[in-house]
């Protein structure tokens, strides 16, 4: 059995009289790509926020290979937001100087390689580039820690096709063995074909969890057909 990296038990986080995690319990091992699966609303970027230290639980408590939330997890955790958080007037290669001082396990020279693959030039600024050439370079720079938790908040929301297809690669060529990838996304078809473990959340409650190839053999039917029949209006 490997390494439980990501543990989160009877976790609950309320905003307020609003719920959005209800007393949940999970646990991610290593070696693993999870799809945390759910409508807008459900609850996942609160769970993600939760393991990245940003948020507070109400109820409960999160671990990250053993650890409670504080400065030993924050250092093994890689955290791609589902918004753009980088400076928008600083060069590419400013920009990877930053991650090279502020985290030990940065890879300079696997995101310089892929940024060159893309194709992009590191004296270019973050703000002039596509919205596509923006989500490569952020997902390049959080793929490129050699982490042992990557916490992927909607990483193909809002990217063409062809752009989700090369953030799916990336995902798949560069996490570490012995990491955990929880990746949150409501475009099931996209990533299905990755996912080792799947969660669904809905109104801040896992309804379903477990292997994908178990799960879509007991219900004979794929992941996404699954989350179009769970979540249906």
């Amino acid at each position: 059995m490997s390494e439980v990296i990501l543990e989160c038990r009877n976790l609950s986080k309320r905003y307020g009289k609003q719920t959005a995690l209800d007393n949940i319990t999970i646990n991610l091992e290593g070696g693993r790509i999870v799809g945390l699966l759910g409508p807008n609303g459900s609850g996942k970027t609160t769970l993600i926020k939760l393991a990245n230290g940003l948020l507070q639980p109400s109820g409960g408590e999160v671990l990250i290979c053993g650890k409670k939330i504080g400065v030993e997890s924050k250092a093994v955790v890689s955290y791609l937001p589902d918004r753009f958080v980088l400076n928008g007037g600083m060069r590419i290669t400013e920009i990877l100087s930053f991650f090279a001082d502020f985290y030990a396990d940065f890879r300079r020279d696997i995101a310089a390689a892929m940024l060159a693959n893309l194709g992009i030039s590191q004296g270019k600024r973050f703000k002039t580039l596509s919205k596509g050439n923006r989500e490569k370079v952020q997902l390049t720079l959080v793929m490129a820690r050699k982490a042992r938790l990557y916490l992927l908040d909607e990483p193909i929301g809002g990217v063409d096709p062809a752009a989700r297809d090369y953030i799916v690669n990336t995902i798949i060529n560069n996490y570490s063995e012995d990491a955990a990838v929880l990746i949150s996304t409501h475009l099931i078809q996209d990533v299905e074909q990755i996912l080792d473990d799947i969660i669904f959340l809905k109104e801040g409650a896992v309804i379903l969890q477990g292997h994908a190839d178990d799960i879509r053999k007991e219900k004979g039917a794929s992941i996404d057909t699954l989350f179009r029949e769970v979540f249906k209006c």
